[in-house]
């Protein structure tokens, strides 16, 4: 998503610029090199593709804040039938994958996400949009809306965040 964004951005920039006529070589070079350069940099950043198991964890842990593995083994067992080995299986994979990172503390390791729960759920959200709605949000939202009930709180809700758009874009 992110190549598409960079590359959507970089079309309309030169699309104004040779609108305007007043584009040239450098500028077109600068634009590919920075674009080949943010590329690069997109490859080494390991993609967060957490499952729904570490997912159930994630939520432990951006509620708790740290964490021991009884404590998010316990949380879990709530809600479903878990070992402590699984738990601890679970954290060590998370931890290998820079999901959550571990501290010591006494004889206890400490897990904490390392990963924001927004920033998650953005990343979770933009490949649902593109793999189930092709990319379109407006899609997503119609069937959203066409499927569930919606409180007037949340058809309000939605109200407001429509208007901040429009204002966002000068409409």
């Amino acid at each position: 998503m992110g190549e598409v964004k960079t590359f959507i951005i970089t079309f309309l920039f030169l699309y104004e610029n040779i609108r305007n006529k007043i584009w040239n070589y450098e500028k077109l070079r600068i634009i590919f090199a920075t674009k080949l350069f943010v590329n690069k940099i997109m490859e080494n950043i390991p993609s967060i593709k957490p499952t729904e198991s570490e997912l159930e964890i994630l939520q432990i842990l951006w509620q708790l804040g740290k964490a021991t593995v009884r404590q998010v083994n316990d949380e879990l067992a709530k809600v479903k039938e878990v070992g402590y080995t699984t738990t601890l299986k679970l954290l060590q994979i998370m931890h290998e994958k820079h999901i959550v990172s571990r501290t010591e503390e006494g004889r206890y390791h400490l897990y904490q996400a390392e990963i924001g729960e927004e920033q998650t759920q953005q990343l979770l959200l933009g490949k649902f949009v593109d793999a189930a709605f092709r990319g379109s949000a407006m899609k997503m939202v119609m069937q959203a809306l066409g499927n569930q009930e919606v409180s007037f709180d949340e058809l309000e809700e939605i109200k407001k965040l429509i208007a901040e758009k429009e204002k966002n874009l000068g409409l």
